[in-house]
Order: C-alpha cells, then structure tokens, then sequence
C-alpha cells in the first residue's frame, strides 16, 4: 500500500482573525503554526504533503514551504474553487463562501494516491498525534467496513479564552470507537463552565470536561475520497433548497453518514495534549508562548527548518 499522506486544509481567509491566520509568524524564528505541524509530520515518516489553499494565495504559500520545509518532504498544492461541483450544478448567484471542510479535502482527489491524514492549517496538535495517526494509517486496510480514525482531544484543551470555537463533540463505545459526531459551531467558556449554544445565545448548554471532540484531525483510506465525491450531489441538492449561500459539506457529517449507514469504523486516538491554534487576533501571544516554552524545553530545535 502506498504511504499515508498528510493533507492540510489551508484555504480559509481566517475572517475571525482577521487576515491570512495560516501564515502568521509565531516564532523568533518566523516560523508559523504549519512549520511545527510539518516538522512533527516529517518526524512521525510522512513524506508528501498537499496543500489545499485557494489560488490567489500560492505564491505566498510558495515562499513560505518550498525552501524551508519544502526540502524534507514533497510538498504539492490543491485548489479548493467554488465551480469545483459535479455536472448539473452550478454556484448559486451571490455565494462567495467555500463549501466546506468534505469539498476541500476532495480538491486533492486527483493527488492523493494513498491513505491520507487530514488537518487545519491553523492547529498545532502535538508530535504525538502524528505518530500515533501515521502508525494507524500504515497499518490500515478496508474490510468488511473502511477502517478510519481520529485524533481526539479533551475539549477544556481546546478552548481559547478570547471568544467561541466550532468543534465535533464525539460520542464512542467502550473499544473507543466513534460512535457519533455532532458539530458545534459556537463553543466558549462561560465563567468555568463549558457551554455551548444553537441559537446564537438564546440558550446555552452545558458539556462535561473531558468530554471527546474533534480537531479535524482525521485518517482515511483511499474509499474516503470515494464516498465524499459520491455524496456530494445530494449535500448540494439539499444546500440550494435550504441554504444555497452558505451551506458547507463538512467533513464530520460525511464521517457520522457512514458510521451510521454501517459502512465505517473510526478508531479514536485520544491525545492527552493541548491544542494550540490562533481563532482570534488576541490568541497569538499564548500560542507563541507556549511554543517557545517547547523549544527550551528541547522538544523541537531553536530553528525547525535549517
């Protein structure tokens, strides 16, 4: 089998943030969040990675990959295009937003020719889950159903303390396989507990500590590809009926689809570490704090690329 490949979804503009988020210094080196990603990629075996951006951006991603990290592993680049959809369909007049995380991942259809693991480009998710996703990757085969994981994180260490975040809350059995996953698009600290809300504040709800989420960090095998290219005419079909400016594909529901339908099995690979990652403007000092601590530490070198 061919070897996993890492895949990282970069088109987004980081409207929250308030400009290109993805390529932001948060080192003294100039490093960016993607460095230390890449850098624990190449550490786990990974040895190409495709870069999903939007085309305007190439040039900047260039600059940024190609010398630095671009010279330990292959790097190649997707475009996620709104006309990017099946025959038959067409963008809806006035849609300038992308159609989510499943029509992003399929942008590199044509490049992935191997298992593939999935991340943000703004996340910093730790070494360990890089290692513990590539091991399950290298291993995996399709049996009687596709064999997929997740990484998956305690959610009070995903949380920033400057505003709300969107994050898969998973449920599993008892041999930690994801059983469901329901997306959440605004999750926040209130006081010190943790809540959540679907009508934008009316009401809140609570979830435990502890509690399992998704970072979007995600290992298929070739049939992933397959089935979102499949389901992706019925997703538009009920996107132009119901919300044909911003309705997304996101890649969770796809992942929930399948289990349900009986056709998937997704192993979770829980990970004890804190995520880090930049949501809003004010959450840059923390994350360049905590890196920095890392590297005195002797966890990563004082210049990743050299």
């Amino acid at each position: 089998m061919n070897k996993p490949i890492l895949v990282i979804m970069a088109a987004g503009m980081g409207s929250r943030f308030g400009g290109l988020k993805q390529i932001e210094p948060v080192s003294e080196a100039g490093e960016i969040i993607l460095d230390f990603s890449l850098y624990d990629a190449v550490m786990a075996g990974f040895q190409k990675v495709i870069f999903i951006i939007k085309r305007e951006n190439e040039e900047a991603f260039r600059e940024l990959i190609d010398d630095r990290a671009g010279k330990y592993i292959d790097v190649e680049y997707a475009f996620q295009e709104l006309d990017d959809l099946p025959a038959g369909y067409s963008v809806p007049d006035g849609r300038e937003k992308p159609w989510g995380t499943a029509h992003a991942v399929l942008a590199a259809r044509h490049l992935a020719d191997g298992p593939i693991a999935v991340i943000n480009a703004d996340d910093y998710y730790g070494p360990g889950a890089f290692h513990s996703i590539y091991d399950f990757l290298e291993k995996a085969q399709d049996g009687d159903k596709y064999k997929y994981c997740m990484v998956g994180y305690q959610i009070e260490n995903t949380l920033t303390e400057n505003g709300h975040v969107s994050r898969g809350v998973c449920r599993t059995d008892q041999e930690g396989k994801l059983t469901e996953i329901t997306e959440r698009t605004k999750i926040q600290w209130q006081d010190d507990k943790i809540v959540y809300t679907e009508d934008d504040g009316a009401t809140w709800n609570r979830l435990s500590p502890g509690t399992t989420v998704s970072m979007n960090f995600w290992g298929f095998t070739p049939s992933m590809m397959k089935e979102m290219e499949a389901g992706l005419p019925a997703f538009l079909d009920r996107a132009m009926a119901e919300n044909p400016l911003k309705g997304e594909y996101f890649l969770p529901g796809v992942v929930d689809r399948l289990i349900k339908e009986g056709k998937a099995e997704v192993t979770v690979l829980k990970s004890p570490d804190r995520w880090y990652g930049v949501t809003y403007r004010e959450d840059k000092e923390s994350v360049v704090s905590a890196l920095q601590s890392m590297k005195d530490k002797g966890l990563y070198p004082p210049v990743l690329w050299k």
